[in-house]
C-alpha cells in the first residue's frame, strides 16, 4: 500500500516543548516536520510549564507547511494523561496539531488508550521496545495510526546492543517496523543520528535508511537538516530517469507493447508506478520551497 499522506517527511526535527526560544526559531527552519517534545527533552519539574507553553505556542504561532507533531509523555507516567487532555482542549480552541506521538508503543492497546481521550487528530507511534518490534504489524494496522517513528536509542538500550556504523544490531527491528508500515500504508521515519557534527556519518545513515525504504529521518539538531533533506529527496538524475521511463512506456503502449527499454533496461508497469512516485515526491518537496 502507498502512504496515506503525500506530505514529505524527509526531515523530522525534535524540539523541546519547554524551550521558548527554540520554539520561536523553528518557524524558519527547513524541516518537513517538527516533533514538539514533552517527554525526554523536558525536565521533570518543567513538565507542566512545557505543556502550557506548547499549547499556547501551537495556538498562536504559524509554522507554515511543516507537520506539527506533539510527543506526549506515556500514560504510565503522572504527566501523560494531562498532556493528552490538555491538547484535546487546545485543539478545540484552535491549536494547530497534525498528530499526537505516543512513546514506547508496545501493543495496539497503547494506542487505544490515547485514542479514547482525544478525537480528531491522527496518532503516531514511537517504536522503541522489543515487544513493539514483535507487535509492529498489529500496531501498524490500527486505523487511527498515521505514522511510526523509530526510537533507536531506547531500543538499543533495551536490547543491550552496541553502536555500529552499519547498524547491524538494529536491522531486525528496523526491518520489522518497515515491513509493517509499508504493508498498512503508514508513514515511517528512521531514528536519530546522535553525532550531530558528523556530516559524513549522518549522510551514510540517511542513505541507508532511504535505501531501506524509510520516508525520512528524525533529527536532534538543525545542523543536520541539509544533509537529511538532500538524502531523502529525489536527485536530478532520478527525476530525469523517471520522466524518461514514463515517456518511453507511454510510447510503447501506443505501439501495443507492454514493456519499454530505457538505458538498456526493461521498463514495465511496476517501474512506472515507482517513477510516478518519484515525480510526485519531487513536486511535493518543491511545493514546500525547500
Amino acid at each position: 500500500m502507498e502512504n496515506q499522506m503525500a506530505r514529505p517527511t524527509r526531515s523530522v526535527l525534535y524540539i523541546p516543548g519547554s524551550k521558548e526560544r527554540a520554539l520561536e526559531k523553528a518557524t524558519g527552519l527547513a524541516c518537513d516536520a517538527i516533533i514538539f517534545d514533552l517527554e525526554d527533552a523536558v525536565a521533570i519539574d518543567e513538565k507542566a510549564n512545557a505543556r502550557a507553553l506548547l499549547a499556547k505556542t501551537l495556538t498562536e504561532v504559524n509554522y507554515g507547511p511543516r507537520m506539527k507533531i506533539v510527543r506526549i509523555n506515556g500514560l504510565d507516567t503522572e504527566w501523560g494523561r494531562e498532556d493528552v487532555l490538555a491538547f484535546a482542549d487546545a485543539i478545540r480552541n484552535g491549536a494547530k496539531v497534525d498528530a499526537i506521538l505516543i512513546p514506547k508503543v508496545s501493543t495496539p492497546a497503547d494506542l487505544v488508550e490515547v485514542a479514547d481521550l482525544i478525537q480528531g487528530v491522527p496518532l503516531w507511534a514511537m517504536m522503541e521496545t522489543a515487544l513493539g518490534m514483535l507487535n509492529a504489524g498489529d500496531i501498524a494496522a490500527y486505523p487511527r495510526l498515521e505514522g511510526m517513528v523509530m526510537g533507536t536509542n531506547d531500543l538499543a538500550k533495551e536490547l543491550g546492543s552496541r553502536f555500529r556504523a552499519d547498524r547491524l544490531p538494529m536491522l531486525p527491528g528496523l526491518g520489522l517496523c518497515l515491513l509493517a508500515a509499508k504493508a498498512h500504508g503508514k508513514i515511517i521515519v528512521d531514528g536519530v543520528y546522535n553525532a550531530f557534527k558528523d556530516d559524513e556519518g549522518l549522510k551514510a545513515e540517511c542513505e541507508q535508511g532511504r535505501d531501506m525504504g524509510f520516508d525520512g529521518k528524525t533529527l536532534i539538531h538543525p545542523a543536520q537538516l541539509d544533509v537529511c533533506n538532500a538524502a531523502f529527496a529525489p536527485s536530478e538524475a532520478e527525476i530525469d530517469l523517471a520522466r524518461r521511463q514514463i515517456a518511453a512506456f507511454e510510447e510503447a503502449e501506443k505501439a501495443g507493447q507492454g514493456v519499454a527499454v530505457v538505458d538498456g533496461k526493461i521498463v514495465e508497469n511496476l517501474h512506472i508506478v515507482t517513477a510516478r512516485q518519484v515525480l510526485a515526491k519531487a513536486e511535493a518537496i518543491a511545493a514546500l520551497g525547500s
